[in-house]
């Protein structure tokens, strides 16, 4: 093991976060804070911005791509549990740009544009020479490169399930599938499954740490991703428990760890299933716009019944005074949490970590 420039002390983060993520008692929650630098840890120039720059992650300009990865740490500490890391993403949905969506650039994201016309037209191959995956194989490999000793390279953001299929096939289109057509559905998801493993497990035998962690979101000391289903808010239960909860089932027994990111209102009738699902260690809850913050008590019970549960919470926090709010609500139940915060100083960040002492 070693420590990187930009986590000196990454060798006890490791240690004390495999303990955490396997169920032993670090005396508080897991905390991933952040603070401003006075001053880059490093000197690296920036690039000027390429005309017609609309968002991180585009494939307009590679040196450029680059050089956002090269920076991305240089103006950040990393405490408590936080670990510098660039990731080669190239759309909220990878996984379907592999498969032969096309991105279409816009303002701070990347939309995929639907690729599936019919159904019978669907075609769910491994390209190696895709172009998406190229790019991201090669941004990969340079941030690998560039990043050695300094920060770790997270996996692109795949996706997976009914949000993958939902953008290969169109929203609209794929809710009429999923009554007119149930059968494809299913054979299209078992083949969605089958494509994200063989590009994860290219990406995890390249980024992987000398422990053999990975990072999505928060490092763990193993096969660590990140799942979804942000269609689930136009479905029922019924529906979410017949097409989703076999593939987040199954997936969740080909990692070593995982969170599931839980998005907005009308996804918390779908609790009671994802809280059913063994191997699914960790549920990230993202309360959605124009609603209260994931600090807030309006979630409280939410949190309540998933670590009574047994499961994980990934949350952000957004001061010490909420912190401390928390933590008379959860007592030691807080220490299943991961928490997000931002410090003003070292100094700051140590008193944070005071304070989520449980």
């Amino acid at each position: 093991m070693s420590s990187l420039l930009y986590r000196e002390d990454m060798d006890e983060v490791r240690e004390r976060l495999t303990l955490w993520w396997n169920g032993g008692d670090i005396g508080r929650p897991a905390m991933q804070i952040t603070a401003p630098r006075p001053q880059p840890l490093e000197e690296i120039t920036a690039m000027p911005q390429p005309d017609g720059w609309v968002t991180r992650y585009s494939t307009r300009n590679f040196d450029y791509r680059v050089n956002l990865g090269a920076r991305a740490c240089i103006d950040t500490y990393y405490l408590g549990d936080a670990v510098p890391v660039t990731a080669p993403d190239l759309a909220p949905n990878c996984l379907a740009l592999y498969l032969g969506c096309h991105g279409i650039e816009m303002p701070g994201t990347v939309w995929c544009e639907p690729c599936i016309d019919r159904p019978d037209n669907a075609r769910f191959e491994y390209d190696a020479e895709n172009f998406y995956w190229q790019f991201s194989l090669r941004l990969g490999k340079e941030f690998l490169r560039i990043g050695k000793g300094k920060f770790l390279v997270a996996f692109p953001d795949l996706i997976e399930g009914l949000d993958t299929l939902a953008a290969m096939r169109g929203t609209e289109k794929l809710l009429v599938d999923l009554l007119e057509r149930p059968d494809w559905v299913q054979q299209s998801l078992r083949q969605i499954t089958d494509r994200y493993f063989h590009y994860y497990d290219i990406l995890y035998d390249l980024f992987r740490d000398e422990v053999g962690g990975s990072h999505f979101w928060a490092w763990a000391p193993g096969r660590m991703t990140k799942f979804q289903c942000d269609f689930s808010a136009m479905i029922s239960p019924r529906m979410f428990g017949e097409f989703m909860v076999p593939v987040l089932t199954e997936m969740s027994e080909r990692v070593s760890y995982c969170m599931y990111h839980w998005d907005g209102p009308d996804a918390i009738k779908h609790h009671d299933h994802l809280l059913s699902i063994p191997r699914l260690t960790m549920l990230q809850w993202t309360p959605g716009a124009g609603v209260e913050p994931t600090d807030h008590k309006r979630w409280w019970p939410l949190y309540h019944k998933t670590v009574e549960a047994g499961k994980k919470l990934l949350i952000g926090c957004g001061s010490i005074e909420n912190l401390k709010a928390l933590k008379k609500e959860f007592g030691t139940g807080l220490k299943s949490f991961l928490i997000n915060m931002g410090a003003a100083s070292p100094e700051q960040a140590a008193e944070i970590l005071d304070i989520a002492t449980v």
